[in-house]
């Protein structure tokens, strides 16, 4: 098997938690903002894109240099060998973009990164005239920052958030990948109770499911480099095998989702459904007020609405205020709570113990961290 350098894209302020995921693989890397690099193969391109849960792609760096002209940017992308990637009949369409480049016309970037590589293929495989890429589909990029040129070559197809289980959603949907970090950054394991009072369409329990039982994320949907004649399908066989074998189907689990809308919660059923977790994950209709438990050292997230038009800042306060009243006197619980509200703590009436700041696609949030005690250890 061949070697790539390898990058995983991710939301601002999750690349931590992308690199700690790839180095559970068994993967070495590095963080860049946004970008987590590492290398392997054939079967590490199989394996990031069925089991990372908080990043966006999985790409191959196919080069990188600094270009200041037109010329020097076509003849670096055509020295690279894309001929070891690219079959003749490829389909390959060059997205781009340019920040703070002298070459800062992406239209042209894009235009002659495309020309350079069909001027490559068309020596090696010693053809004229146009290609007809009437093949599988090889999606790139070419990305310039300060002049250094990076070109990707996309391995995911649809963003990694994409899992397969989501048949109906809410307004405001949280992507997968977001809901998956919100559960990693918490002190959660799968012996402790979970809860999430506003569900919406029940992303965040279904992602706190499928980290319970270690069931990878992309099981259940393709990739598009599997399309590709290299990309052998035992290696595929065999990631798969692998992501079987280590979940863990019987993981008892005790996960509660609740939301005030009773279609939210019937959307939530037939999304656990699709994911295989229905038996799993209870949902039920109720208000955020109304949550009683004599359960302990149990684990809240929650994504509630955040107040973006003014009409509604005052019923978005009140709701957090019922948080805090129900909470307060469940006293080994841990709370998570992602907002952009601002005023969060002083409705809350209460400072987190920890802030963190994250993007909820463009729009900035924090998540307010509450930790409960240590739950006492089991002899």
């Amino acid at each position: 098997m061949r070697e790539f350098q390898l990058v995983a894209t991710a939301a601002a302020g999750l690349e931590a938690i992308v690199a700690k995921e790839v180095r559970r693989l068994g993967y070495e890397c590095e963080v860049d903002n946004g970008k987590v690099y590492f290398k392997g193969d054939e079967l590490a391109i199989a394996r990031t894109n069925l089991w990372l849960r908080v990043a966006d792609r999985v790409k191959i760096v196919v080069g990188r240099f600094k270009a200041t002209t037109f010329d020097e940017l076509f003849e670096k992308t055509k020295a690279l060998p894309w001929e070891d990637l690219l079959p003749l009949d490829a389909n390959f369409p060059v997205a781009g973009k340019s920040v703070k480049s002298t070459l800062f016309s992406v239209p042209n970037c894009q235009a002659i990164t495309k020309k350079a590589i069909v001027s490559r293929l068309s020596e090696k495989y010693r053809r004229q005239g146009r290609l007809m890429e009437s093949g599988a589909l090889f999606k790139l990029e070419v990305s310039l920052l300060k002049d250094e040129v990076t070109i990707t070559l996309d391995t995911s197809g649809a963003g990694l958030h994409k899992r397969g289980y989501r048949v109906g959603q809410g307004g405001a949907p949280l992507k997968e990948t977001m809901a998956a970090a919100l559960v990693l950054l918490t002190s959660w394991h799968p012996d402790r109770p979970f809860y999430d009072p506003v569900c919406g369409s029940g992303t965040i329990p279904i992602e706190a499911a499928l980290i319970g039982r270690n069931i990878a994320p992309g099981l259940r949907r393709n990739f598009v480099c599997e399309t590709w004649d290299w990309m052998l399908a035992d290696v595929w066989e065999k990631a798969r095998q692998e992501a079987e074998e280590a979940a863990n189907y019987d993981q008892p689990l005790d996960i509660l989702g609740t939301d005030i809308d009773h279609r939210m919660i019937e959307i939530s059923k037939q999304n656990a459904f699709e994911a295989g977790l229905e038996d799993v994950i209870e949902f039920k209709q109720m208000q955020v007020v109304d949550f009683t438990t004599e359960k302990e050292y149990g684990v809240i997230v929650a994504n509630p609405p955040y107040g973006e038009r003014l009409e509604d800042e005052e019923s978005v306060r009140e709701l957090y205020r019922e948080m805090r009243s129900v909470y307060r006197n469940m006293p080994t619980w841990s709370v998570y709570v992602l907002t952009s509200y601002e005023m969060f703590e002083e409705v809350y009436a209460k400072r987190a113990t920890k802030k963190r700041k994250l993007y909820n696609g463009y729009l900035r949030t924090d998540l307010y961290q509450y930790w409960g005690p240590r739950p006492p250890r089991r002899d």
